[in-house]
């Protein structure tokens, strides 16, 4: 399981504070611990800022679940009217292009290039630095080789496209549908890295919503041209929805993008001069800050080719069950990290003023809060994958064996999501800092080896449950090793303290999923038994932490209480 750009996780998570916060809205040194608008906030100012950070967050939060509710349709439609086939395989091989592409050229990638660029372009429009506007030159100078290059890059796979379905799926029986799928899907590598570039032009101008809603277009794009066009065109119909799903991303900020962001007649050769300048002033500008990032977000995608790799040899369908699975149990990841993503500020902030026990202190509780929201979710989808799935996916094309094939691969996926939960919470205290670190992706790579070779041992006995359990296996090892890092080379985490308040929590997970594993049957009806689910099993989980003195959930319940007696 990933943190795939096109996938039901990316589509919903908000984007990485060091994004969708840029510097000039940070709030000052010395803010209260939950951030801008704190009661310790002393400043006139950083209430202001911090009511309008939250609104950002709320409207992202919105688009985030819009997104979210629109990949399970559009995952709906391609399961109706494709199943699990060699048809629904196919797309999904041509898939992991935008998905890559998602990850380096939407999300961290070029964030981490162009938010501090643009930033420090602002700061120098502000202090009037220069004759000309900065932001225009940075335009002028970036923009038109980043078309050149990224069109260039799509023209090269459309046509190694044979060749990159040959690497990715050296299993498949008849490899030309997938060919075709990846040509169509080819012209991501264009349509998200201009995407990107606004993103990240318009967070850095404190313009959160429309990069928030990229991705409800996108999926729009899919839907609508998968339900206009199956009958003709099969499986190629989702591939061009892939296309035009991408280019409306591009419609959807360009109006917000041409009112904030000036426009210039390129200046090329100004081009290195300005990057010399930039780099000066903004360190995440540097290679040596940016290529860790980069290969350990590489190395987190390439999980999901390795899977599509192992499950290429399988039976035609398993492709199509692993992704099935994991865009469905992912969600309760989603959700999790979105507590770290909006405090990911609060904990930059501290590292940049060397508020060392201030950061400490939000990292436990994130991880802490984090951790209960996604083990709440593992015991819902170990409880009910059946009846989830059924009620999902189960029409048309996908039938019953499918659900059940799809719904234990799901509940063997669950086993990893706290370990997918904390490699999201973990890595983000790691590049804070803004210096360079690579033991994340030292722990990335280790953990993709564990995965790789547990897949290669556990696929030909066990099959997609095997390369789920390897899945499982090598995030939770990555986990591990980012857990143990943290207090030593960034934040000075009290480790064993964390382990043992989530170890509580996976024991109330494990006794809601028992109980939900053992009641689900009785009532034959999935959307009724589903719906029973929805209060079986956090009733069951939260008696469980309570009796286990779980801190996470005795909070909880005390906050609770103290808002409902107060609401009397």
């Amino acid at each position: 399981m990933s943190e795939s750009g096109t996938g039901t996780e990316a589509e919903a998570r908000p984007a990485d504070a060091a994004e969708s916060t840029p510097p000039p809205l940070l709030p000052a040194p010395g803010a209260g611990p939950e951030g801008a608008g704190s009661p310790e906030t002393a400043s006139g100012e950083a209430p202001r800022l911090g009511a309008f950070l939250a609104r950002a967050a709320a409207g992202t939060a919105v688009l985030t679940v819009l997104a979210a509710v629109l990949g399970l349709v559009r995952d709906q439609a391609i399961a109706r009217y494709f199943g699990a086939s060699d048809a629904s395989d196919a797309f999904l091989i041509a898939w992991t292009v935008p998905e890559m592409a998602a990850t380096l050229l939407i999300e961290d990638g070029m964030a981490l290039l162009l938010v501090p660029a643009f930033s420090l372009a602002l700061t120098r429009r502000a202090s009037g630095e220069g004759g000309a506007d900065p932001v225009r030159e940075l335009v002028a100078a970036t923009l038109p080789r980043l078309f050149l290059l990224l069109s260039g890059g799509a023209a090269l796979l459309v046509a190694g496209a044979p060749w990159v379905v040959g690497v990715l799926a050296p299993g498949l029986a008849d490899p030309r549908l997938a060919v075709d799928c990846t040509r169509l899907t080819a012209v991501t590598v264009l349509t998200f890295g201009i995407t990107g570039y606004f993103s990240a032009a318009l967070r850095a101008h404190g313009s959160f919503l429309p990069p928030a809603g990229v991705y409800v277009a996108y999926n729009l794009g899919i839907i609508g041209m998968t339900l206009a066009l199956h009958a003709a065109w099969g499986v190629r119909a989702a591939a061009a929805g892939v296309a035009v799903g991408s280019a409306l991303m591009i419609l959807t900020q360009l109006p917000v993008f041409l009112r904030l962001v000036p426009l210039a007649r390129p200046r090329l050769p100004r081009f290195g001069r300005l990057r010399r300048r930039s780099a000066r002033g903004a360190p995440l500008l540097g290679f040596a800050v940016l290529a860790p990032v980069v290969v350990f977000v590489v190395s987190r995608q390439s999980q999901v080719l390795v899977e599509r790799f192992l499950a290429s040899t399988l039976p035609a369908g398993a492709i199509s069950h692993l992704n099935y699975a994991q865009k469905v149990a992912q969600m309760p990841m989603v959700l999790s990290l979105m507590i770290c993503t909006v405090t990911f500020p609060v904990v930059a902030q501290a590292m940049a003023a060397g508020e060392h026990e201030k950061a400490r202190r939000r990292v436990e509780r994130d991880l802490g809060l984090a951790g209960m929201v996604v083990l709440l979710g593992t015991a819902v989808v170990l409880g009910y994958a059946p009846q989830i799935v059924e009620v999902l996916f189960q029409r048309g094309a996908f039938d019953s064996s499918d659900t059940a094939s799809t719904a234990q691969v799901m509940r063997v996926y669950a086993l990893g999501l706290l370990g997918h939960c904390l490699v999201g919470a973990l890595s983000r205290p790691f590049f804070s800092s803004g210096r360079p670190t690579w033991f994340p992706a030292f722990a990335m790579g280790t953990g993709l080896l564990v995965t790789m070779g547990a897949g290669y041992a556990l696929t030909y006995r066990f099959g997609v449950d095997g390369i789920a359990t390897a899945n499982a296996i090598g995030i939770s090892a990555t986990a591990l090793l980012l857990l143990m890092g943290l207090g030593t080379r960034v934040v000075p985490i009290r480790a064993r303290d964390v382990a043992l308040s989530l170890g509580r929590l996976a024991g109330a997970s494990l006794a809601a999923g028992a109980a939900g594993w053992a009641c689900a049957p009785l009532v034959p009806d999935p959307v009724l038994s589903l719906a029973a689910g929805c209060l079986l099993v956090p009733a069951v989980f939260f008696l469980t932490g309570l009796a286990l003195r779980s801190p996470e959930v005795v909070s909880l319940l005390a906050l609770t209480r103290r808002r409902f007696l107060d609401g009397r």
